[in-house]
């Protein structure tokens, strides 16, 4: 197959300064919490982006000195010299398949608590840094100001010896140094660094012109900007300010990539911003100032909207990070006609939410995202059958449609039994719910895969028993039944049942799923911490319902502050009305009337009355049938419980586990023993 001719533009070579990147595919800077702790798998992580078609493949933030470094988190580095080797191996990797290599230069500032370096973090002016840490930054003289703009050019230098095509300086995301100085709220010096916005811009201006002297005709110098920080009056805004350093710098840099800040707004889950192209309402008019290529984001997953963005001028190139981690191979896929086989991502932010928790990168979609160099998996590739034996796969949920999709391409006979008439397990169901739905594309591309390899057999409607299971004599049997949400409130919080929860009728995620109702007032209790109890209680407020939602946590859905989404769903909550009672512990519970108490201080006690009480807590692996099959074991030569159905998880664990288990399939290797590689520090 080859690409529509209405593509043709996306494969358009472009010149950015003094280079040319072979097309219109920009993967921009992104953090995947590898970095300098973890080279080899960030050049790995790397190279793949190169070998599914970016024309360019850009690093994470660098840090450039140890005056602001991110410790614990592991995103770039370029200090000296020594910083060299795996920066030259990820150009390396990169070039070689034709594309660019940019790196983003950072000196984070107030985003820097300095945890290794123990240097007191610089601000424009002294002020508080990002974050709890209880520690302030101290005001930058104008000597700290002439080392930072020699910082920038030493890690330019260090950056074009590397072997790096696009240089960036940075001002975005609330993240560095230069946008501290262009916004009021950091700097309220009084000289020449300070004041109108033109001195404020003027730092800006004076590194981009040392770093493009610095790098020569060798690289070209990009400029990342947040034109919008979505703050009113209280911050940077696209019709103002940065309209106004745009026209001011216009035609210093090479590249212009331009975003929204902070980084909850430029990576906004769908949940909040369902739309492609999101951002095109603050970043338009930056092509009207200035002559040189714009690149932009906005989750971008499907060529039509792409080409429409060129087409209506809005940007030269299609800037992508999350797209690019749910598929690495999306420019190829499109210019080989194969569009039907992208995995678009779904916009939930658990690639987010490891940078946050300082671990690997995963994704939902892809669940070889983070493991190329670890794992030795490839997101396009598997190895072939170890034999031509059958395989039984129960479940259609995420693990059970990723395994059996992944097994059928390995070549084995696979058939997928499924007790429901549709595809999709939990996905199907949360995929209902307000700002849930492209969380169905977890199933969507899956189906639409398994239905095109004739290998997989798939049986709706049908619920199997061990006794049947026994009779079909299929040797490898994989059991992906999912998991149930519990009804006795046991959770984080409660070790044992709830008092009073057998007396009463309790309604648990999986009835709303069934298409049960709540009536009148409703008390939701919240002891998961992710987003599925804010999301039933935004759905009953969309019912009409009174809502109660009590938690035990100081914050309601508080893990989503990884996914950059907590702030955001606590104020749709309270927006839409709905009463939030954090702190508190559902004590007991007798009909109609629910009693909690405060966790801190017990003797606080309230009475909260209800009609309809719903427990999201947590979830109980549906095993029965691998129970049942577990005394038969030794007929077959596989049996294994995968995703919720071995250990209740995120959708992205699932999706992740049923990979797992079509990989190591027949495999040599004990399941226990250490399957992936480690990078270990070299002492010499």
């Amino acid at each position: 197959m080859s690409r529509d001719p209405k593509y043709d533009i996306l494969f358009e070579p472009l010149q950015i300064g003094p280079v040319t990147t072979k097309n219109r595919f920009y993967q921009v800077p992104h953090c995947n919490s590898l970095g300098h702790g973890r080279p080899l798998a960030e050049v790995e992580n790397r190279r793949i982006k190169a070998e599914g078609g970016w024309g360019v493949v850009c690093t994470q933030e660098v840090e450039i000195h140890p005056s602001a470094e991110i410790t614990p988190s592991f995103e770039g580095r370029l200090w000296d010299e020594k910083d060299i080797p795996p920066h030259r191996l990820m150009t390396d990797a990169v070039h070689e398949f034709g594309s660019l290599a940019g790196i983003e230069l950072v000196y984070g500032a107030l985003h820097a608590p300095n945890n290794y370096s123990r240097i007191a973090p610089m601000s424009p002016s002294a002020t508080v840094i990002h974050g709890n840490y209880p520690i302030q930054a101290r005001a930058m003289t104008l000597r700290d100001i002439h080392d930072i703009r020699e910082w920038h050019v030493n890690a330019a230098k260090l950056a074009r010896k590397a072997g790096y095509d696009i240089v960036y300086v940075y001002a975005g995301h609330d993240m560095s140094i230069l946008q501290h100085f262009l916004k009021p709220h950091y700097n309220r010096r009084s000289d020449q660094y300070g004041g109108s916005l033109e001195n404020r811009v003027r730092l800006t201006r004076e590194i981009l012109t040392a770093v493009k002297e610095a790098v020569g005709d060798q690289c070209a110098v990009a400029m990342r900007l947040a034109v919008d920080e979505l703050r009113g009056e209280d911050g940077l805004r696209a019709e103002c300010e940065g309209r106004d350093i745009i026209g001011m710098l216009a035609e210093l840099p090479d590249l212009w990539d331009v975003n929204v800040s902070g980084w909850d707004n430029d990576s906004a889950t769908a949940r909040f911003e369902p739309m492609e192209g999101f951002q095109e309402k603050y970043t338009a008019f930056v092509k009207t100032l200035t002559s040189k290529p714009v690149v932009g984001v906005g989750r971008f997953t499907s060529a039509d909207a792409m080409v429409s963005q060129i087409k209506r001028g809005v940007m030269d190139l299609i800037g992508a990070a999350r797209p690019s981690i749910a598929d690495p191979f999306l420019p190829r896929k499109i210019e080989e006609g194969r569009l039907e086989d992208i995995r678009e991502c779904i916009g939930c932010n658990i690639c987010v939410a490891q940078d946050m928790i300082v671990a690997p990168i995963r994704c939902t979609q892809n669940p070889t995202q983070g493991e190329e160099w670890k794992r030795n998996w490839h997101p396009e590739n598997i190895q072939k059958a170890a034999s031509d034996d059958g395989v039984l796969v129960v479940g259609g949920g995420p693990a059970g449609m990723e395994c059996a999709m992944q097994l059928g391409k390995r070549g084995y006979a696979v058939t997928l039994a499924e007790a429901t008439k549709t595809l999709g397990g939990r996905v199907a169901l949360e995929s209902q719910l307000p700002g849930l739905a492209s969380y169905a594309r977890v199933r969507d591309y899956r189906e639409s895969q398994i239905a095109r390899l004739p290998n997989v057999q798939l049986y709706l409607d049908n619920r199997l028993s061990a006794e049947d299971i026994l009779e079909l004599e299929i040797r490898h049997i994989l059991i992906a039944t999912g998991s149930d949400w519990r009804r006795d409130g046991i959770g984080r919080r409660h070790a044992f049942s709830i008092e009073g929860v057998e007396s009463v009728s309790v309604l648990t995620p999986d009835d709303i799923f069934s298409g049960t109702k709540p009536q009148g007032r409703v008390l939701i209790y919240d002891d998961d911490h992710y987003y599925l109890g804010g999301v039933i209680a935004e759905q009953c407020r969309q019912d009409g319902l009174d809502v109660h939602l009590v938690t035990p946590d100081s914050k309601v859905s508080s893990w989503t502050e990884n996914t950059l989404e907590q702030e955001k769903i606590q104020s749709r909550l309270l927006s839409l009305g709905v009463s939030l009672t954090t702190s508190h512990e559902l004590l007991r519970v007798s009909e109609g009337s629910a009693q909690i108490a405060n966790v801190y201080l017990n003797e606080h006690q309230q009475e909260i009355p209800f009609d309809t009480i719903i427990l999201v807590t947590s979830r109980l692996p549906a095993d029965d049938l691998y129970q049942a099959l577990l005394p038969h074991q030794n007929r077959f030569k596989t049996l294994l419980a995968i995703g919720d159905c071995n250990a209740p998880g995120t959708i992205a664990a699932a999706v992740y586990d049923g990979h797992l288990a079509a990989r190591n399939l027949e495999s040599e290797v004990d399941f226990y023993e250490p399957l992936f590689r480690r990078e270990m520090p070299d002492l010499g």
